[in-house]
C-alpha cells in the first residue's frame, strides 16, 4: 500500500506481520519548502554542573580596583590593583578579624559555599608564620569558607537549605526561629570596665551596664572565635551605621546563621559596590556565636548566655542566644558611646519630616504610640527607632525597621503589612502549614514576633535618611493614671527632666485582683541601651534644642476622665490633631495656663480637639480622687528621679537646681 502524495510507502511486512515503512530522501530545496527548521545550536556545556555554571555570571567591578600605598599617611596615594590582589586583601582582613589572640595567625579563609567547588578561589591566611608546633590547632589546618555580603536571594537559599525552621511564607518573606531566646537578655549583657570606661560610663543603681573584666572578655572572645573557626562556613557582613557620611561607622558582623546575616543586611546601611571596595578595616566587629553557650564556670557568668562589649577593642561577643535583636541593640549601645565623643547626640526615637523641611523627633516607650504617630503619610519617614543629632542635622543610624508583628493587620498598619515581602525576615511567627499564610495573632512561639525589613520598603521613607535640625521634640507618655494633660509645652529644664525620667504607665494585667496602673520609667526613653549617665544625653539635647530653636512637648496618649478602668483612652483622632498643630506651629501661638504639681503649660484651645479635655481636672467627676492620683504620680516621679539627683559622674557637679525644680512640686 502506498501513500498518494507522500514520500512514505508500506512496502513489505516486517516482524509480527506489521508493515515496514520506507522513506524517500528529499533534496534540500524540497525540504525547505515543507517545514521550518527551528532547532538551535547545542549548549556549550558538557555536563550538568557546567550547564548550571552558565546560569550565573559575575558582575565586573564598575571602577578600577585601588589600594592605599602601604607605609604612607593621610596624603598617601591609591594604586590600581588586580582583582586577585583585591580579593586576597579582603580575605586577609576577614582572617585577621577571626584570629585567635593566643595564636599568631588567623584562620585560612576562602570565599564561597563549601558545598560548591573552591578550585581557583583566593585563599588568605593573616599574620606571621607559626614556628612552634604546639601553637597549631585543628582549625588552623582547615579552610573556613566565607560567605561575604550575600544578597537576600542567596541568603534565602542558605537558610532554607541548611537551617531548620526557615520557610518562605505566602507574602515572600522568610520565616525563621531564634531558638530558645525570643527576646533580649539584659541581665546577661556586660561591658568591660577598664581605666577609661570606669570614669566615662554609667555604673551602679539604675544602670544597664553590668561590669566584666578584660580577661573574662578575652576568654569569651576566644570561645566565640574558636567556635566560628570550627565551622565549615561563616557569614560576613561589612556594612555601615549612620546615614550622615561625616559620622558613619563601619561595622563587620561575623555570624554562623544565614538568618543573622540577612537580618543585619536589612537593619544596617547597605554599601554600594564602590563603598564596599573601599571598606577596609572595620571600626567595630561583632562575633555572633549565639548557637554556642558560654562557660558557666567563667567569672561573671550567671547563665549560658553572655553578650559582651569591649569598647577599647571595639568588639562585641555573643554566646548562648540566637535572638538577632541582640546585634541591633548592641550596636545601638556602641553608638551611644561613640557618638557623644564626637559631640553627636544619639537618640532612641522616631523621626519624620514635613514637606516644608520641618523635622520632629518622637520619644516614647512601648505602647505610647511612637510608631503610629511618627508614621504619617503626609510626612517623610527618616527613621522609626534610632537617630543621631549632629551639627549637620538629624540622621537615621539604621538602614531598616524592626517592627512588632503581634496582632498585625493590614487595616491598622498598612505600611508594615506591605513591607513584609521578599527580603523581609519574620522572627518566630506562626503560619499555616500548607498555604504558608502567617497568623499574626498566634503567640504559640512568643508574643514578641518581629519583622526586619529595609527602610526602602516604606513608601514615604526619605532616602538618604537625613534631615535638617528638628523644630519639635515630642515626648510621648501613655498615662494610665489619667492626670497628665493631652499636651503640654515644656521649658528646656522640663524637657530635660521628663527626658531623663522617660515615663509611661502599664495598664493592669489579666491576673485576678490587679487593678492599679503600673508606672514605669526608662531614662532617656531607652535606659537599656545608654552607656553614659542620662544627664549627659539630656544636657546635649537641651543644648541642641536651644541652639536650633526646637520646642519640647509632652503628649499624653493614655487616659482622661479617670485612671485606667474608670476613665477613657484619649481618642487617637484627637492626638493626631494635637500632633498636626505641633507640626504646623499653631500651638506656638496658643494661649496657655499652668497646672498644679507638675507645673505644665497647657493650651486652652486646639482646633479639632474638645477644649474641656485639655485640662485633666475638668474631665474627672471626683476632684478629690484626681488630686490624690496627681500627688501619687508626682511622688512616683520624685522617687524615680532621686537616683539621678544624687549621682555624681567624673568631676561633674550634681544636677542643677533648675532641672530639679522642673519636676513635680508639692
Amino acid at each position: 500500500m502506498e501513500a498518494e502524495n507522500g514520500e512514505a510507502r508500506l512496502v513489505s511486512k516486517g516482524r509480527a506481520g506489521l508493515m515496514r515503512i520506507e522513506t524517500q530522501r528529499k533534496s534540500a530545496a524540497e525540504t525547505a519548502t515543507v517545514c521550518h527548521d527551528d532547532s538551535t545550536p547545542p549548549v556549550r556545556a558538557q555536563t550538568i554542573d557546567e550547564l548550571h555554571g552558565l546560569q550565573k555570571k559575575k558582575s565586573a567591578p564598575s571602577t578600577p580596583r585601588t589600594a592605599r600605598t602601604p607605609g604612607q599617611g593621610q596624603g598617601s596615594t591609591f594604586a590600581i590593583i588586580s582583582e586577585e590582589d583585591f580579593q586576597k586583601q579582603q580575605l586577609q582582613s576577614i582572617s585577621a578579624s577571626l584570629a585567635s589572640l593566643t595564636r599568631e595567625t588567623g584562620p585560612k579563609v576562602v570565599k564561597g559555599d563549601p558545598a560548591r567547588k573552591t578550585e581557583g578561589h583566593s585563599v588568605a591566611h593573616s599574620g606571621h608564620n607559626i614556628h612552634d608546633t604546639f601553637d597549631i590547632s585543628d582549625s588552623a589546618l582547615k579552610f573556613t569558607h566565607v560567605l561575604y555580603n550575600l544578597s537576600p536571594a542567596e541568603l534565602y537559599e542558605q537558610a532554607i537549605k541548611y537551617e531548620k525552621g526557615s520557610f518562605i511564607t505566602a507574602s515572600g518573606a522568610i520565616a525563621t526561629l531564634s531558638g530558645a531566646k525570643t527576646g533580649r537578655s539584659p541581665r546577661d549583657r556586660r561591658v568591660v570596665k577598664d581605666e577609661t570606661t570606669e570614669d566615662e560610663l554609667w555604673w551602679g543603681k539604675g544602670s544597664p551596664n553590668i561590669e566584666m573584666d578584660e580577661h573574662t572578655f578575652m576568654v569569651n572572645r576566644e570561645r566565640a572565635v574558636d567556635y566560628l573557626n570550627s565551622l565549615d562556613k561563616v557569614y560576613v557582613n561589612d556594612q555601615f551605621l549612620n546615614w550622615d557620611p561625616e559620622h558613619r561607622i563601619k561595622v563587620r558582623i561575623v555570624s554562623a546563621r544565614a538568618y543573622h546575616s540577612l537580618f543585619m543586611h536589612n537593619m544596617c546601611i547597605r554599601p554600594d559596590a564602590e563603598e564596599l571596595e573601599e571598606f577596609g578595616t572595620p571600626d567595630f566587629t561583632i562575633y555572633n556565636a549565639g548557637q554556642f553557650p558560654c562557660n558557666r564556670y567563667t567569672h561573671y557568668m550567671t547563665s549560658s548566655t553572655s553578650v559582651d562589649l569591649n569598647l577599647a577593642r571595639r568588639e562585641m561577643v555573643i554566646l548562648g542566644t540566637q535572638y538577632a535583636g541582640e546585634m541591633k541593640k548592641g550596636l545601638f549601645s556602641v553608638m551611644h558611646y561613640l557618638m557623644p565623643q564626637r559631640h553627636v547626640l544619639s537618640l532612641h526615637s522616631g523621626c519624620n519630616m514635613g514637606k516644608g523641611g520641618d523635622v520632629a523627633l518622637f520619644f516614647g516607650l512601648s505602647g505610647t504610640g511612637k510608631t503610629t504617630l511618627s508614621t504619617d503619610h503626609n510626612r517623610y519617614l527618616i527613621g522609626d527607632d534610632e537617630h543621631c543629632w549632629s551639627e549637620n542635622g538629624v540622621s537615621n543610624i539604621e538602614g531598616g525597621c524592626y517592627a512588632k508583628c503581634i496582632d498585625l493587620s493590614k487595616d491598622k498598619e498598612p505600611d508594615i503589612w506591605n513591607a513584609i515581602k521578599f527580603g523581609t525576615v519574620l522572627e518566630n511567627v506562626v503560619f499555616e502549614e500548607h498555604t504558608r499564610e502567617v497568623d499574626y495573632s498566634d503567640k504559640g512561639v512568643t508574643e514578641n514576633t518581629r519583622a526586619a525589613y529595609p527602610i526602602e520598603y516604606i513608601p514615604n521613607a526619605k532616602i538618604p535618611c537625613v534631615g535638617p535640625h528638628p523644630k519639635n521634640v515630642i515626648l510621648l507618655a501613655c498615662d494610665a493614671f489619667g492626670v497628665l494633660p493631652p499636651v503640654s509645652k515644656l521649658s528646656l529644664a522640663q524637657t530635660m527632666y521628663h527626658f531623663i525620667s522617660g515615663y509611661t504607665a502599664l495598664v493592669a494585667g489579666t491576673e485576678e485582683g490587679i487593678k492599679e496602673p503600673q508606672a514605669t520609667f526608662s531614662a532617656c526613653f531607652g535606659a537599656a541601651f545608654i552607656m553614659l549617665h542620662p544627664t549627659k544625653y539630656a544636657a546635649m539635647l537641651a543644648e541642641k534644642m536651644q541652639k536650633h530653636g526646637a520646642t519640647g512637648w509632652l503628649v499624653n496618649t493614655g487616659w482622661s476622665g479617670g485612671r485606667y478602668g474608670s476613665g477613657n483612652r484619649i481618642k487617637l483622632a484627637y492626638t493626631r490633631k494635637i500632633i498636626d498643630a505641633i507640626h504646623s506651629g499653631a500651638l506656638l501661638e496658643a494661649n496657655y495656663v499652668k497646672t498644679e504639681v507638675f507645673g505644665l503649660e497647657i493650651p486652652t484651645e486646639i482646633d479639632g480637639v474638645p477644649s474641656e479635655i485639655l485640662s485633666p481636672i475638668n474631665t474627672w467627676s471626683d476632684k478629690k480622687a484626681y488630686n490624690d492620683t496627681l500627688l501619687k504620680l508626682g511622688a512616683l516621679f520624685k522617687k524615680n528621679f532621686a537616683v539621678f539627683a544624687n549621682y555624681k559622674i567624673g568631676t561633674d557637679n550634681n544636677l542643677t537646681e533648675e532641672i530639679l525644680a522642673a519636676g513635680p512640686t508639692f
